[in-house]
């Protein structure tokens, strides 16, 4: 028996999500393959705290006139988080025990809410923050303020990366930040063993807005003995013209992504300076798929894979990225034996999204335990 099914008091959960990740429509192109990646049925796998004792709830987004879109759209743009969809939402959460959130923008709508409501007794609130480290020293002098005022709010402050964790605990005088590591479905995957070939298959995939790039098709541009493709919605297609081994896909599939993982040996994650641990989704499904991992070394993805795991190149070197390729296309026996040392990682318990819901649970229930 599941302790959800032997508990008679399940914790209750409300997961605040962004306006438009309804969690009916993302179990829909879950299953019909129409949300890109390796995805739980459920949004980032939250449902499966279901097991673990809880009673899980999400955000809606409801009907929406043009004026209500205006006035919402207004106002998270003057505040920098959307507080009317949180409202839209208030008699959920305020039923929970405690709201969960997957970033800063849903946490600092909670938070406002909370401060406003000025009730006797109100849910727990864990703030998950992915961009906000980043984007502080940008923030404006309106917004600074209001965000630190809001973070006493937060009975739980988590990050993903702990080059974040450390900056808010020295930032916010912190110390109980917690670091919680992100994880996709880890139950099926591909065998990590590639057959060597040439041109060497090498497969880069990322929207985020701090992918390098640039440094990738220095990298690995123009090179014959090489073949690069690039998943990407964002990338500016200039970039990449001067580059004839080069080219850009969109899958609009699900199986046309892991036909892509299944036909490539390397996976290259290229990246800017960030705190976040962006990448960190495609890195879990390289490892998950059989590819050799090649990444930049910044924010934090060295916590999930080891160098036994992973090869890191330093931010901004095109050298080193193709030394590191040109190392592992060389050395099938080498390549294949840090494939076999990342899905092993991957598969182990420590990293996936069955950990990281756990975590979520067992937070939530030493907050409850104090409250």
């Amino acid at each position: 028996m599941t302790t959800a099914m032997t508990d008679p008091h399940p914790i209750k959960v409300f997961v605040q999500l962004s306006h438009g990740q309804d969690a009916a429509e993302w179990e829909r192109s879950q299953r019909s393959g129409t949300l890109i990646g390796i995805n739980d049925p459920s949004p980032y796998g939250y449902r499966r705290a279901e097991r673990q004792g809880c009673e899980v709830r999400f955000s809606s987004a409801g009907r929406e006139g043009l004026l209500g879109k205006g006035l919402r759209g207004a106002l998270r743009l003057a505040l920098g988080f959307d507080l009317v969809h949180a409202l839209r939402n208030r008699a959920e959460i305020f039923r929970a025990d405690i709201v969960w959130t997957h970033t800063e923008a849903q946490f600092l709508a909670v938070a406002m809410l909370l401060s406003l409501a000025r009730r006797a007794s109100r849910p727990k609130l864990l703030g998950q923050s992915v961009w906000l480290m980043d984007e502080w020293r940008r923030l404006s002098p309106f917004h600074r303020p209001l965000y630190r005022w809001l973070l006493r709010q937060v009975d739980v402050l988590t990050f993903h990366s702990p080059e974040n964790q450390r900056r808010a605990q020295a930032m916010f005088g912190r110390p109980d930040a917690e670091l919680v590591l992100f994880g996709i479905p880890n139950e099926t995957g591909l065998p990590p063993l590639r057959a060597p070939a040439r041109p060497v298959k090498v497969l880069s995939v990322g929207n985020d807005r701090h992918r390098d790039w640039a440094t990738l098709l220095a990298a690995l541009g123009s090179q014959d003995d090489i073949e690069l493709t690039i998943v990407s919605r964002s990338i500016d297609p200039r970039l990449t013209r001067p580059h004839p081994n080069v080219r850009v896909v969109a899958p609009a599939h699900n199986d046309e992504l892991l036909r892509l993982y299944a036909a490539s040996s390397i996976l290259v994650v290229p990246l800017k300076e960030n705190l976040h641990a962006s990448g960190i989704t495609v890195l879990q499904e390289g490892a998950l798929c059989g590819l050799a991992l090649v990444a930049t070394r910044t924010g934090g993805l060295d916590a999930y894979f080891d160098e036994a795991e992973a090869t890191y190149a330093p931010v901004g070197d095109a050298a080193a990225l193709r030394a590191a390729v040109r190392e592992l296309a060389a050395d099938p026996a080498r390549r294949d034996a840090r494939a076999v040392a990342a899905q092993r990682r991957m598969t182990s318990g420590a990293l996936g999204c069955e950990a990281y819901i756990s975590r979520h649970v067992a937070l939530s229930r030493r907050v409850l335990v104090r409250r």
